[in-house]
C-alpha cells in the first residue's frame, strides 16, 4: 500500500521549492512547527554529500486538537510529515497519507479526522505550481 501522495513541480531550486510548499501548506490552515535539511545534517554529522532534502513538519493546530482529544495517544503520529527532494525532473513533494498512517488504530473518530486530513494535504500538494505541473488526483 502506498503511504504517502507526491508530484514533481519545476523550481529555481530547493529553497523556491520549500517556500511553495510552505505557501500551500499555509493556504490550507496548516504552520510548520520544524524543517529538517538533510543534505546539511548528513554533511555535518557523517560527511556524507546527499542530494537536496528537506522534511517539514506541519500541524493544522484545529485538527491537531481534534485529534488529540480523539485519542491522547495521537501525538505520537502527529505531526504531518512533507518531504521535499530533488529529482530527475525537478523537485518532488510528497506528503504522508495519514488515512494509511492511522489505519490500525481501532479509533472510528481518528480515521474520520485522518481522512479530513488527507483531503486537506491532497490539496496543498495539488495546488503547489499547479499552473506548472500535473496534479494528482
Amino acid at each position: 500500500m502506498q503511504y504517502y501522495f507526491s508530484k514533481t513541480i519545476q523550481s529555481s531550486g530547493l529553497e523556491e521549492a520549500v517556500e511553495k510548499t510552505k505557501n500551500a501548506l499555509q493556504d490550507e490552515g496548516f504552520g510548520v512547527v520544524a524543517e529538517i535539511d538533510f543534505q546539511k545534517t548528513l554533511k555535518e554529522k557523517l560527511g556524507v554529500n546527499f542530494k537536496p532534502y528537506v522534511v517539514i513538519e506541519a500541524c493544522n493546530p484545529p485538527y491537531a486538537l481534534k485529534s488529540l482529544n480523539a485519542d491522547i495517544h495521537i501525538g505520537a503520529l502527529i505531526p504531518c510529515n512533507l518531504i521535499i527532494r530533488e529529482a530527475e525532473n525537478g523537485f518532488e513533494i510528497s506528503s504522508i497519507d495519514p488515512s494509511v498512517a492511522m489505519k490500525d488504530i481501532d479509533n472510528a473518530e481518528m480515521k474520520e479526522i485522518a481522512m479530513e486530513i488527507r483531503q486537506k494535504l491532497k490539496r496543498v500538494i495539488n495546488h503547489i505550481d499547479k499552473e506548472k505541473s500535473k496534479a494528482i488526483a
